[in-house]
């Protein structure tokens, strides 16, 4: 009897061990309490679809009974990460891996997945596997201009012409560019742009971009994007729309997801509140599917871009509880998302605090009149930093543009910066649920060219200190004339080095730039160094490192 005694007591300590090393409680801002519907990215998942309600199936008690035919499952495999892309065929394909629910190590097993194409005839599923592409793990699918297909998997890729044909293997080439890789090069996820070049964001927060999608990627940040918090992050997602970019990175130990919104796709901004959090995946009766974890959340994106379905992996227990041949599994599944209105500033003046009043289209779509479906009394409009917590425009009159609605907002209150490039509307349909959008504001350019440094080397000859600094455009237009300049910091003040003229660029052209300076350096000493680069007074970016001028 004390011997059983003291097993349970054991399992018990073990089962508390694990579970405070996956979970621990992160204290929210004060200020989200005054957040109102809409604010949160969370606020836009919408009831999960299916029509398979059933307990004949694996979980725990809070998975049971759910929709069996909402993403993927069974009882033969555990399902992780994937998200869906519709092929020319008509069909949603869910790229997907996973491992033999059997296998000896349980959910450890993950770093044997197998990536699969599964499809449906519809994008919430049910998914069936249609073939195994080959080994892999958290696959994110994207098209590239030329019309093939990459199908990215941790430490590799797979490339096709055709989502049913055969996928061949191949490696990514990466070049940091003298800055220190963040986290490694896992979980990354892309984002394509106006000229078919590509973004990539990896798990720790760098972000990176690619001319075509395939070839070389290069580092143009030197730490994280992400917010400055406390946070073990992974899975970022990155996608763009017609309006901005938009980044979710998931807080795994602390199960909160944070939310951030671009215009470059490499200068983030955070907005407030929970992106996504355990407890989202809701029944339009108000029945909750209570997965443990939700994590390689992936976006299903309309032709605008919008965001219209969210895929998650999920599991129904601490992972290391996930054991073979027992109750536990994985799997993934889709929710559904509020993409947002179609918004239009019709006012070309840049908008001020002192702007009497702001002009908004808003356009009509299948199933939304703008005329008759918003309750106007509701509608507050401007940045982001006013509308979340209630503030913002109100609504002065309205008026018919064929389908679609013009609305004059009272200009009192926008509280639209000279640094804004996405303003929010937010406020609810006439049936009480939430509604909001984003604009993007006429004056501003959202292609500019983006001019980034390596590392200066320096070269002691007999004409005394030289150096060179290669510097390149990773922005889709020419560059404007600009300058370099060079710095370190010693006792806390910033000491000039080096500064050079930098010429008119094209895009993804590079050069490389001489320079002299005066030899005020001691031999194989470490200095912290700046580089800057300029547009007159503007600072275009920044990079900081450490190393010895003098070997």
């Amino acid at each position: 009897m004390r011997l059983q005694i003291r097993l349970l007591l054991f399992s018990l300590l073990f089962i508390n061990l694990s579970l405070s090393a996956q979970i621990t409680e992160r204290e929210r801002p004060k200020e989200w309490n005054q957040l109102v519907k809409g604010a949160r990215f969370i606020d836009r998942f919408l009831p999960m679809q299916g029509k398979v309600l059933s307990a004949d199936t694996w979980g725990v008690k809070g998975v049971i009974p759910r929709y069996i035919d909402n993403g993927i499952e069974d009882r033969i495999w555990s399902y992780w990460g994937g998200n869906v892309k519709k092929g020319e065929d008509g069909k949603f394909h869910l790229f997907v891996c996973g491992w033999l629910e059997a296998s000896p190590k349980g959910h450890a097993e993950w770093p044997n997945s197998f990536v699969f194409n599964a499809v449906s005839d519809n994008r919430t599923g049910p998914f069936k596997v249609r073939n195994m592409i080959g080994k892999g793990h958290n696959p994110e699918v994207y098209q590239l201009k030329d019309g093939r297909y990459v199908l990215y998997v941790i430490d590799g890729c797979y490339v096709t012409d055709d989502l049913n044909g055969k996928w061949e293997y191949g490696k990514f080439e990466f070049n940091a560019r003298d800055r220190r890789i963040i986290e490694g090069l896992s979980n990354l996820s892309f984002a394509q742009r106006e000229d078919g070049s590509y973004l990539m964001v990896c798990r720790g927060g760098g972000i990176w971009i690619s001319q075509d999608g395939l070839s070389e990627y290069s580092q143009l940040t030197d730490k994280r994007v992400y917010p400055d918090v406390d946070g073990r992050f992974e899975d970022p997602v990155i996608w763009r729309d017609n309006v901005q970019y938009h980044m979710v990175v998931n807080d795994w130990l602390g199960r909160i997801a944070f939310y951030l919104r671009s215009k470059d796709g490499v200068n983030w901004v955070t907005d407030p509140g929970e992106a996504y959090t355990p407890g989202i995946a809701i029944h339009e009766d108000g029945r909750v599917e209570d997965w443990f974890k939700f994590e390689r959340l992936k976006v299903y994106q309309d032709e605008y871009g919008r965001a219209v379905q969210a895929n998650f992996a999920v599991i129904d227990t601490l992972k290391p509880q996930d054991k073979p041949f027992d109750n536990h599994s994985s799997k993934n599944i889709s929710i559904p998302l509020n993409s947002g209105l179609l918004l239009t500033i019709l006012d070309e003046k840049p908008i001020t605090a002192t702007t009497k009043t702001i002009r908004l289209k808003v356009k009509a779509e299948k199933g939304f009149n703008p005329q008759t479906d918003m309750d106007m009394s509701s509608l507050r409009f401007g940045a982001s930093e006013e509308v979340n917590y209630g503030r913002g425009s109100k609504v002065l009159k309205t008026e018919s543009d064929g389908d679609d609605l013009i609305i004059t907002f009272d200009g009192k209150g926008n509280g639209i910066t000279k640094d804004e490039f996405a303003p929010k509307l937010i406020g609810k349909y006439k049936n009480g649920k939430m509604l909001y959008g984003y604009a993007r504001l006429p004056y501003v350019d959202y292609i500019e060219p983006i001019l980034s440094a390596c590392a200066p080397a320096f070269i002691v000859s007999g004409k005394g200190l030289t150096g060179r600094i290669e510097v390149q455009n990773f922005g889709q237009v020419a560059s404007h004339k600009a300058s370099v300049k060079i710095e370190y910091k010693k006792e806390g003040k910033l000491i000039s080095v080096a500064s050079a003229a930098v010429p008119v660029l094209k895009p993804y052209e590079k050069i490389e730039l001489q320079f002299s300076c005066k030899n005020g350096f001691e031999k194989g000493e470490k200095y912290d160094f700046m580089v800057t680069i300029y547009s007159g007074k503007k600072v275009l970016s920044t990079f900081n490192l450490t190393l010895s001028p003098l070997q």
